[in-house]
């Protein structure tokens, strides 16, 4: 049997297969097996809600530049304080990286208190209601021209399209049988057997929503902000790593394997469905490689052995250049914090100085508003926390682009500091990837 290039997909039998054969799933599940392990390495953080909320903007500015609708980190920074641009243009873009972010943590939250309660959160987010509850969240901040198509149309925010598209070679299906599409790609892929097989089946779902392609526009958006909400959903991104930021590391590679993904059978040897087996098992290895090393990057990035030369630095930059009254006595009372992920009180603190009682007074004061430190009042414990014009030292080459946009925010030069660690590169994830 060969499969038919059709002039209509109308039939959800006509996007199998939805998951590689049985005797084809071995090595993909080994590699699922090997991200479990590898999230098993990644340890909680002293700075965690801070570094949460850090990441969030990240992953908004990765999937935005995917789409060539990006701005830059400074720009996201200033959107999150209130304060948009005066071009258009730029201000649309903002929105759509706040939109990216608070729909990132109002959907996290919500997944927290669904696990709470019992419930099967991975399931529920395979379905239409979640699909569209995402698409609206993400544009329904934008508005008028923001929201006007190619054509001249306006997105229907929420709503499936009501139109037929075309995406490079991609003819997508029908907009009539989007619902039953969607039917079976949330029951194949919501129905997966827990463990390696749904993380399986997470990777793969991500193309096969993108391939149904159910909104008029944004649809890789919501394809990759659903992908990293089910690795959320099944306890292995703890908020602190994105499959989001490995996508747009490896832009062209992501882009390549979803178009090969969409190709139909390249004959008998290619399994049985309409679509062909060995681009969807392409897609998923990749997807699962980037998510380890993501894990595993992030996992170095969050060594408490490390972590100390790098507030270190951090101090020494800022003593030297005379920053916010920031001063190198903070560095045990900082360590000690990032290392057992406690408060403490100011006075504690303070004494960990060996700094007389004012002095140490000031430089706490200093340490809070040079975001070395974070409270909930104005009296109350201190914790760990992360400044942004610190994230070159503390987390090196995390996020690149924020690292060269800080000197925008922060008047002093920006230092000769490489960090020792370094994530693999993203072109030896395949062998046959060119180097970045």
């Amino acid at each position: 049997m060969h499969s038919q290039k059709v002039a209509h997909y109308d039939s959800p039998h006509q996007f199998e297969p939805l998951m590689p054969g049985e005797r084809l799933l071995g090595p993909l599940l080994e590699q699922a097996s090997d991200l479990i392990r590898a999230v098993a390495a990644v340890g909680a953080t002293a700075a965690q809600e801070e570094l949460r909320a850090l990441l969030r903007a990240m992953n908004s500015y990765y999937t935005n530049r995917i789409e060539g609708e990006h701005t830059r980190p400074i720009d996201i920074e200033r959107a999150l304080q209130q304060e948009f641009s005066a071009n258009a243009d730029t201000a649309r873009k903002q929105r759509l990286a706040l939109a990216h972010i608070h729909t990132e943590t109002s959907c996290e939250k919500h997944l927290d208190q669904s696990l709470a309660e019992g419930g099967n959160v991975v399931r529920d987010l395979y379905s239409l209601k979640s699909l569209q509850w995402l698409h609206r969240s993400l544009f329904e901040q934008i508005d008028g021209e923001d929201l006007r198509l190619a054509d001249g149309s306006n997105l229907l925010v929420g709503e499936l399209r009501q139109a037929q598209v075309a995406i490079g070679i991609h003819e997508a299906p029908l907009h009539s049988a989007l619902p039953g599409f969607i039917a079976r790609w949330a029951d194949v892929y919501g129905n997966a057997r827990r463990g390696e097989m749904s993380i399986v089946a997470a990777a793969a779902s991500h193309h096969r929503l993108a391939w149904i392609h159910p909104f008029s526009d944004g649809n890789g958006r919501v394809s990759r902000l659903h992908t990293h909400l089910v690795m959320y959903a099944m306890g292995l991104t703890k908020g602190l790593w994105s499959p989001l930021r490995g996508f747009a590391r490896s832009e062209d590679r992501y882009r390549a394997l979803l178009r090969g993904a969409d190709e139909h059978r390249r004959g008998d040897l290619d399994g049985r469905g309409n679509l062909t087996t060995q681009g969807l098992i392409d897609w998923i290895s990749y997807t699962l490689e980037v998510c380890i090393d993501q894990v595993q990057f992030m996992a170095a990035q969050l060594d408490v052995t490390n972590i100390q030369s790098r507030i270190e630095a951090a101090l020494l930059f800022d003593a030297s250049t005379k920053s916010a009254g920031v001063r190198i006595e903070a560095l045990a009372a900082l360590h000690y914090l990032f290392a057992t992920q406690l408060e403490l009180g100011r006075s504690d603190f303070k004494s960990m100085t060996g700094l007389g009682d004012r002095v140490a007074t000031d430089l706490l004061s200093s340490l809070l508003k040079a975001g070395y430190l974070a409270s909930d009042s104005p009296y109350g414990k201190v914790r760990f926390a992360v400044p942004r014009h610190a994230l070159r030292f503390y987390f090196p080459n995390l996020w690149p682009e924020a690292e060269r946009d800080v000197d925008m925010l922060k008047p002093a030069p920006a230092p000769q500091h490489e960090g020792k660690m370094r994530e693999r590169p993203v072109a030896q994830i395949h062998k046959d990837r060119p180097r970045a």
